[in-house]
């Protein structure tokens, strides 16, 4: 940490008095201030499966806060130096021997673990880090107070932390792509696979060539939601997304292969009302009750392992794998942007570009170079 922030820090958690006993979790009070907060997010009409992740990260603001000051969350407004706290307990960083290094004290570690707060001992990920601190900077705006998230000392932490980590070799992980090809090898694990097979292909092919859909929009389509034109479309509708709270309906167009592959599986359930995409019976039969996000994450993992197909996949490969083809394969941005609903175009623009640059002539300025032989080279080898 920089010096010019360890002194504003020192001084703010010198007026916070910890607990005596890292061990002092309550679980009633933990529940209370937690819900009360979701209850924030509720009101402020954030997406409920937003909502989700949002309570796992102020459900462990709120043991943290117990744990180490011994205060509650929503007694009023986190000063900086309680948030450049929580980087530095939960954040590796390197020391001048060359060793990595968090601050929680291993008793409270192990009184978060003990609490089923925290899943192991250790530190977190700069991603998981980072995305408690935005729910903590929500959190903070909804309540009307300022938000230490705000403030220069954490950013310039946040920022400095993000490079310490990139240049110690720690990567931040992003999930893999599914472009078409690792995409079609996934859609063939789908045939003779009975009613499963043909309700996964429709949902992955909804999903990706329907504009990236999120887990949560996959989910919450109805079969009222979608409408066929002819033979090789349809349109589906949606609603209230992450990015869109108006709750206007929209029409995306399925086309080819995703309409075939939605046809088949309404063909096949099948189902006149209710969840579009469902969960699966004993006997292969299909329920009543509509998937969770957490079902489609775990489809896009199990295809993958059943195609052979090495990555770190989940739901989100086919949000990003469709904007990443639509790249490579020219489609314009503002074609994309229509389809996927993203509203910032540097969030959007990552993952274009990757794609995009593979067909650039950028890549190819030594085509006209020729490589050696690679037995000869070989050769070459051999003889000195």
């Amino acid at each position: 940490m920089k010096s010019e922030m360890i002194t504003p820090a020192a001084a703010a958690l010198s007026r916070l008095k910890p607990l005596s006993s890292a061990a002092a979790l309550e679980a009633d009070s933990l529940s209370q201030a937690s819900q009360d907060a979701v209850t924030d997010f509720l009101k402020a009409g954030t997406a409920a499966n937003t909502v989700r992740s949002y309570q796992g990260a102020l459900i462990y603001w709120s043991a943290w806060l117990q744990v180490r000051y011994g205060v509650a969350l929503g007694d009023g407004p986190i000063p900086p130096a309680v948030a450049i706290q929580f980087i530095i307990d939960h954040l590796k960083r390197p020391q001048a021997d060359g060793t990595w290094t968090h601050n929680l004290p291993p008793s409270a570690d192990q009184a978060l673990v003990d609490a089923k707060i925290k899943a192991t001992l250790g530190p977190h990920s700069y991603n998981t880090v980072s995305l408690r601190m935005a729910v903590l900077g929500k959190w903070h705006r909804i309540k009307g107070w300022d938000s230490p998230t705000e403030s220069k000392e954490v950013k310039v932490l946040m920022r400095d932390a993000q490079k310490a980590q990139a240049r110690g070799g720690i990567t931040i992980r992003k999930k893999t792509a599914l472009v078409a090809e690792p995409f079609k090898a996934i859609l063939d694990t789908c045939k003779d696979d009975g009613l499963r097979g043909i309700r996964d292909r429709a949902l992955l092919l909804l999903a990706w060539s329907g504009g990236g859909r999120r887990r949560s929009e996959v989910v919450g389509l109805q079969v009222s939601d979608v409408r066929k034109l002819d033979a090789d479309t349809w349109l589906y509708s949606l609603g209230v997304t992450k990015t869109d709270t108006a709750g206007v309906r929209r029409e995306k167009p399925l086309t080819g292969p995703a309409a075939q592959a939605l046809t088949a599986w309404l063909g096949a359930a099948p189902i006149e009302s209710g969840p579009l995409f469902r969960g699966m019976l004993r006997g292969g039969q299909v329920g009543t009750a509509p998937m969770t996000g957490h079902e489609v994450g775990r489809i896009v993992q199990r295809r993958a392992k059943l195609a052979g197909l090495e990555g770190d996949w989940g739901a989100h490969s086919l949000r990003s794998g469709f904007v990443t083809e639509a790249g490579r394969q020219g489609v314009p941005l503002g074609d994309v942007m229509a389809m996927t609903e993203h509203t910032s175009v540097s969030t959007v623009m990552g993952y274009f570009q990757s794609g995009n640059l593979l067909n650039s002539s950028a890549t190819t300025l030594l085509s006209g170079y020729v490589m050696p032989d690679p037995d000869e080279d070989a050769e070459n080898i051999r003889n000195n």
